[in-house]
């Protein structure tokens, strides 16, 4: 393990990331990056992306982005926990080509991670799943996201998609007066892990759904549980068809200028990560009338289910902690109103707020080395 970047952790929230480290394995073929964000609030938890990035730059800046965006994500989800995210680069669906996910270079990562004596915390992310997390947890004391024959949580795209449905709820009582999206027309993007459970929701709701995904098998398996849902080609005609509200729920990066300009709908809330391409457009959304709920106040459910693992699992006291995304969220949008500014710039605050003042109770001594 090679430290590549350090910080001062009583650097102002969000401003710099207190570690990152590059991970290989010459033998298994592991490249990964993790980073570690802040630890304020507690140990960094954040999940482990395998994806085949095109270059180790492109991996580090990614595992940054995300590593900020839990640490906000759990401050405001209430969390005693901080922000860290890991990336491995290679492509997961070919066993047979270097950097591939097999059982040694996911035995490799974990030993990795213990390495950090427990400042950080992985689990699963785009491109690894619960079974990946019961490899990795073999060699890893710090592995959330396990199998329930191992005591773990399972599949957190279920919690996902259910706190992103409550972040929609708020959203319609918000703008239409009304918890519901019966009769609205909800375009999702990305029908995958977390989108094909929303869909769920959404249809029960009696909502009127399209869909698109860049792999047809995802599409199948929604059309096949839910016949009635419309498919488009792609995002850019989801984007352009007549909706009311905009679900991204792919990668990041969903919301760019050309997407902005042509959006029809007056809401967007969706599960995907880092949704807004570049500083600014939260403000050309505010501008444009479009609600716009933070992606890491709406995707907060899959890591309060995680979290909710470390204690011992519970899906009920785990639900009820995703249920109240639909208050937190009613909140973010009074405290916008009311500052004058858009919901992602007073989600921010709070989330901030919240990583000052408990990071600061770091300064109190406590004898023994209790809580750091």
């Amino acid at each position: 393990m090679h430290r590549i970047f350090a910080s001062d952790s009583a650097a102002a929230p969000g401003d710099s990331h207190e570690q990152v480290v590059l991970c290989h394995d010459r033998d298994s073929g592991l490249k990964a990056v993790i980073a570690i964000h802040s630890t304020a609030l507690g140990p960094a938890l954040g999940g482990t992306r395998f994806h085949p990035y095109a270059s180790e730059e492109e991996a580090v800046q990614d595992a940054l982005n995300l590593a900020r965006g839990m640490s906000y994500k759990n401050a405001l989800a209430g969390l005693d926990l901080g922000g860290g995210k890991a990336v491995i680069i290679g492509d997961p669906a070919h066993a047979t080509e270097g950097g591939a996910k097999s059982e040694a270079l996911l035995r490799a990562y974990g030993r990795f991670v213990q390495s950090l004596g427990g400042r950080y915390i992985t689990a699963c992310d785009v491109g690894t799943y619960v079974a990946d997390m019961d490899v990795v947890a073999r060699e890893c004391d710090f592995v959330t996201g396990r199998s329930p024959e191992y005591g773990g949580a399972g599949d957190s795209s279920v919690l996902t998609a259910f706190g992103v449905f409550q972040a929609m709820r708020a959203c319609a009582r918000h703008r239409w007066g009304a918890p519901t999206l019966a009769g609205r027309r909800v375009g999702v993007a990305g029908v995958g892990k977390v989108g094909h459970h929303l869909v769920g929701h959404l249809v029960e709701d009696g909502a009127q759904v399209v869909v698109t995904d860049v792999r047809a098998d995802a599409v199948a398996r929604v059309r096949a549980a839910h016949p009635g849902v419309e498919v488009v080609a792609d995002a850019g005609a989801l984007v352009r068809a007549n909706l009311d509200v905009y679900a991204p729920c792919a990668l990041g990066g969903a919301l760019d200028d050309d997407t902005v300009a042509a959006l029809t709908a007056t809401v967007v809330c969706g599960a995907a990560n880092n949704q807004l391409a570049h500083p600014g457009v939260e403000k050309d959304l505010a501008d444009r009338g479009v609600l716009y709920a933070p992606d890491y106040l709406v995707n907060a459910g899959g890591v309060i289910q995680v979290a909710d693992e470390i204690g011992g699992f519970v899906f009920e006291r785990a639900k009820a902690k995703a249920a109240r995304i639909y208050d937190t969220t009613l909140e973010i949008f009074a405290r916008a109103q009311a500052d004058g500014v858009p919901p992602a710039v007073a989600a921010d605050r709070l989330a901030e707020r919240r990583m000052a003042d408990i990071g600061r109770l770091r300064s109190i001594h406590l004898p023994g080395g209790r809580r750091g």
